[in-house]
């Protein structure tokens, strides 16, 4: 048995772990798994003659756990003004779960670490989508 730790950024609640722990017991020749998403550290012990640590990084990326997400910022300056760039404008959406209700969403100034959808969940479903811009 060898045994591999990744650092998985996104990784940051116990629901997290439970479907890291699900991905990766699916796997044959996985035999043990410890997620912490306090430490952001998964620790997988697997047999090297039935699986290797890239194919590890591999499905544990596919599900979104390794690479650290970035959301899109607004440039800030007028479309015109873009030199090439595409904008990013706020947009509004309804979705499914809420039926008649609008949400807008727009980047602020925070420096605060962004709120995003939580890897190997999925997003919520949505009816309408309109970008202004």
């Amino acid at each position: 048995m060898k045994t591999k730790t990744f650092e998985a950024p996104a990784l940051y609640g116990d629901h997290h772990v439970t479907e890291v722990r699900r991905i990766l017991l699916e796997l044959e020749g996985v035999a043990g798994v410890y997620a912490s998403s306090a430490f952001q550290t998964i620790e997988v012990d697997y047999d090297e003659s039935k699986i290797n640590d890239l194919e590890i990084a591999l499905k544990l990326d596919e599900a979104g756990y390794l690479g650290e997400w970035t959301p899109p910022v607004e440039l800030g300056i007028a479309p015109q003004q873009g030199d090439g760039q595409k904008p990013y404008f706020r947009h509004t959406a309804t979705y499914e779960t809420t039926k008649q209700t609008v949400s807008f969403a727009q980047k602020v100034n925070y420096g605060g670490r962004p709120l995003w959808y939580c890897p190997g969940i999925g997003a919520i479903k949505m009816d309408e989508e309109t970008n202004n811009g």
